[in-house]
């Protein structure tokens, strides 16, 4: 190549005065451990800039980009320092042992041309020496550009074409999950480790029992089971590893088709954003490039993965609250998760408010009325409707009463033995660490005490989880035999002939209720009239039946006094004020509509409410007397007659409880006094004194 005609046509004192770059990458680490001739050639690109005249201290080495791809220029710090040096008008010259080097990206490659190309930069490559600036040399770069990213999809399209077809045949090896291994042959095969296989099985059939991912946590929580997983990076990488589990760790296991004995390949899938970024995102099962059935040994048939996944389908919030059927939860509303409005044919959501310490639940039709400010589709009240359905179902399964109750009984002594072995499992894996740490230990020289130290701790720690491991089985162990083998054996036993007292028993927790409703019924269709609920309720199996729930009384409805209590104060009303009505219906045993002792003011408020006549009414319309009416027939001030009814000289009657009084007429023959004068007689009426020890008695 002729150096000294390039720098008299392209080279310039001001390029000379600016830096030199050499931008030296390799796309992978294997490359640049192996690959040392391509670097050497990519370092001696420096001779080349002192040919051309730059001092040898201005050439700028850029080599952090070693073992990065140049797909992208997002993680390639040295190439992003490369394009902001060229876009300052540091660099006066660009060096790459070819364009790969620099960029596969068109992009990329484009927009450092562009930024050479205003900062009047020049490129230089191992075939010669181009300024952006020109067209012919820019054609030129972009051309190469275009076939270095041409190259690169094709040696991806050759590596992709092969694993694809090798997967379509499914002998594609990849990484197995946990609980799975290849063996000699390169067959996939169940883990040796029984322990491991023991705990996954043990998830897969406490997720059947309890239909939900989460719930699944909690019981190896609570029953304190540890879940293996295998370290694929760092110092424990190929190790089996045990932690408590966690819902990201059941789900993926869940969704995993490997552990039914499925090869899979291609479910998920990549994709650039703008910025850059990659982004994988699952494809439907009709994408995926191979799914073969039955492709070796497995933990679960196909039929149980097409259920659960059935089941998590269901449980899961991405399909939407209106038609998901969610596992059940605590609360007492029995069929949450299975009521469908039968108007719009959503599923109805729950609501719950407190009454007297009870939660009652409301079945609501609110999706659309939320997403769409719609008004509320139907609100039920669920208190009697849950009642029908629980009579509905005492009435059905009363036949299969004895079968169900052996079968939970069988389920719940199936799991207590599986949940026992994986202790046991645990404690031997604990002695087998520890007797390796012990052989470990011996085969030390004693006299290397540094060793010797370290590896003693090693076999304390090892017996100290021996120690623990047997503690926690034996607690288990005791724990849950005493609450099945002496209380709910002899409970299942003793009602294997009476499901109503199963369904009915207050012990009975509301999860299990709801977790029977789901294993006799699909779901139910609520209709709300003006008369009351009409469901339509769909069993296992397609069968039908349709209920009709009369109409939940209202909050006052419940309230209201009954029929027989406000006859029995319209009768004690002829006799009785108000304060001895409520002492003789309490006397009687009697409660209010509020379910409370009665009172003076409760009396009050029901003769009034249903309009009853007063006790006042009652006297008046006896004929008796006020007493300013009786004071004005006698002639007598209003306290004389007062007093006189206090003595016993008229008669009355209390009409109410501020001690007032109605009084009888004295007759045609008015009293008179022991001496004869008569109480009438407007003469006499200042000489009568009750207080003086008068007596008054009636002439016959």
């Amino acid at each position: 190549m002729d150096l000294t005609g390039e720098r008299s046509q392209k080279i310039t004192p001001r390029h000379l005065r600016r830096h030199a770059y050499l931008y030296v990458r390799q796309s992978t680490l294997r490359q640049v451990v192996e690959n040392t001739e391509s670097t050497q050639r990519q370092y001696a690109l420096k001779q080349r800039a002192v040919a051309l005249g730059w001092p040898i201290e201005q050439v700028v080495v850029i080599d952090c980009d070693l073992g990065q791809s140049g797909a992208s220029a997002v993680d390639r710090a040295g190439f992003q320092q490369l394009v902001r040096d060229v876009g300052l008008g540091r660099a006066g010259l660009v060096m790459g042992l070819e364009v790969s080097r620099l960029a596969r990206n068109s992009t990329d490659w484009h927009r450092l041309l562009e930024i050479c190309a205003l900062t009047e930069t020049l490129i230089l490559d191992e075939d010669g020496l181009y300024d952006p600036a020109h067209f012919n040399d820019r054609l030129l770069l972009g051309l190469k550009g275009t076939m270095s990213e041409a190259e690169l999809h094709v040696l991806r399209a050759r590596l992709r074409g092969g694993i694809v077809n090798k997967a379509r045949r499914g002998e594609l090896e990849t990484p197995l999950p946990i609980g799975l291994v290849y063996d000699a042959a390169g067959r996939v095969t169940l883990d040796p480790d029984q322990q491991v296989q023991d705990t996954i099985r043990a998830l897969f059939q406490t997720f059947r029992r309890t239909g939900s991912a989460m719930a699944t946590v909690k019981a190896f929580r609570h029953e304190q089971l540890l879940m293996p997983r295998r370290a694929r990076h760092g110092a424990h990488a190929g190790e089996t590893l045990w932690g408590p589990l966690e819902h990201s760790r059941a789900l993926w296991i869940l969704h995993n088709p490997r552990y039914a004995g499925a090869f899979f390949f291609g479910r998920s899938r990549q994709r650039h954003t703008a910025e850059s970024r990659v982004i994988s995102e699952r494809l439907p099962r009709e994408e995926w490039t191979a799914l073969i059935p039955q492709a070796h040994a497995g933990y679960i048939t196909w039929e149980d993965f097409e259920e659960n996944q059935r089941r998590l389908r269901e449980n899961a919030q991405v399909n939407g609250s209106d038609r998901r059927r969610s596992p059940p939860r605590e609360g007492p509303a029995l069929l949450q998760g299975l009521a469908v409005c039968g108007r719009c044919g959503d599923r109805m959501t729950v609501r719950y408010h407190a009454c007297r310490g009870t939660l009652w639940p409301t079945y609501v039709c609110q999706h659309r009325g939320i997403a769409q400010a719609q008004p509320i589709c139907q609100s039920l009240p669920g208190h009697g409707l849950d009642e029908a359905i629980g009579r509905l179902l005492i009435e059905t399964v009363t036949p299969l009463t004895l079968e169900v109750t052996l079968t939970v009984q069988h389920e719940i002594q199936a799991r207590l033995e599986e949940s026992d072995r994986l202790h046991e499992r645990a404690v031997d894996r604990a002695r087998y660490e520890a007797d390796l740490a012990r052989r470990r230990y011996l085969q030390v020289d004693p006299a290397n005490r540094l060793v010797a130290d370290e590896l003693e701790a090693q076999w304390n720690r090892a017996l100290q989880q021996v120690t623990d491991a047997h503690t926690t089985a034996e607690r288990h162990r005791h724990a849950t035999r005493v609450a099945v083998d002496a209380e709910a054996r002899a409970r299942i036993l003793a009602l294997a002939t009476d499901f109503p007292r199963l369904w009915q028993d207050p012990q009975t927790p509301d999860r299990e209720r709801k977790r029977m409703v789901r294993l006799l019924l699909d779901d139910i269709t609520l209709i709300k009239a003006p008369t009351g609920v009409t469901a339509h309720v769909r069993f296992r199996g397609g069968a039908t039946t349709t209920l009709t729930v009369p109409r939940s009384l209202t909050a006052w409805q419940l309230r209201e006094t009954s029929a027989e209590i406000v006859a029995r104060i319209d009768q004690l009303l002829e006799t009785d004020t108000d304060v001895d009505i409520a002492a003789t219906l309490n006397e009687q045993g009697y409660l209010s509509g509020t379910r409370q002792p009665f009172h003076r003011l409760i009396v009050r408020d029901i003769r009034r409410s249903h309009g009853l006549r007063s006790r006042y009414d009652r006297l008046r319309a006896q004929g008796m007397l006020t007493q300013r009416e009786i004071a004005d027939r006698l002639h007598v001030s209003t306290s004389t007659v007062k007093i006189w009814g206090s003595h016993g000289l008229l008669r009355r009657t209390a009409y109410n409880d501020k001690h007032e009084w109605l009084y009888e007429p004295p007759g045609p023959t008015p009293p008179v006094t022991r001496q004869g004068r008569r109480l009438s007689d407007p003469r006499r009426r200042r000489e009568f004194a009750p207080d003086r020890g008068d007596e008054v008695q009636y002439e016959t």
